[in-house]
């Protein structure tokens, strides 16, 4: 949910700025509101000769978990300009064959995007470029390790999670999006 344009900032933080506003409720009155905002943040399905990278994790605020390569966008980055430096530092790797798959905006009380990006036929240029607080191993799986993990109880990104179980409750979808996926 986008701020309102009567929004003022109250509080700048690292990774959250609050806003509050006033506005009129159903009886006539008025209360104010609040709202977080941050940067946006990407995730990126990774495939390389048909398989998918999934990342195994340790950052200072939470121990071993797994993730898909991504993180936050930088000031005047877009989405896919951040997703593909996010891939290049985290795992080494380019594609030169990018497609948005989804957006979600999870919470209603914070203005923040998720951009979810496939990136197919990549290549291995450098090594990766962990930041200091990151320790990273990438990992590689093919489709069904791919979902395994992406389903597994350390796997950190819930909504790709639920879309992930929501395909699997329809087989069709499932393989549509594996297709879609190993597709050229």
């Amino acid at each position: 949910m986008p701020l309102p344009p009567n929004a003022k900032k109250v509080f700048t933080g690292e990774i959250f700025d609050v806003y509050q506003w006033e506005q009129e409720l159903y009886d006539g009155s008025t209360a104010t509101f609040e709202m977080l905002k941050r940067p946006g943040t990407v995730d990126v399905i990774a495939e390389k000769n048909g398989e998918f990278v999934i990342l195994h994790q340790d950052q200072p605020t939470k121990e071993n978990f797994y993730s898909l390569p991504g993180g936050r966008q930088d000031p005047g980055e877009t989405a896919e300009q951040a997703a593909k430096r996010e891939l290049m530092e985290e795992t080494g790797l380019i594609s030169d064959n990018w497609e948005l798959y989804k957006e979600w905006q999870p919470y209603n009380k914070v203005d923040w995007t998720i951009s979810y990006f496939i990136a197919k036929n990549c290549a291995q240029t450098d090594a990766a470029n962990h930041d200091a607080g990151e320790k990273i191993r990438v990992e590689w799986h093919d489709f069904d390790g791919f979902i395994e993990r992406v389903l597994g109880e350390r796997y950190c990104g819930h909504e790709f999670v639920e879309d992930v179980l929501r395909m699997k409750l329809e087989p069709k979808k499932l393989e549509a999006f594996k297709n879609k996926l190993l597709t050229t």
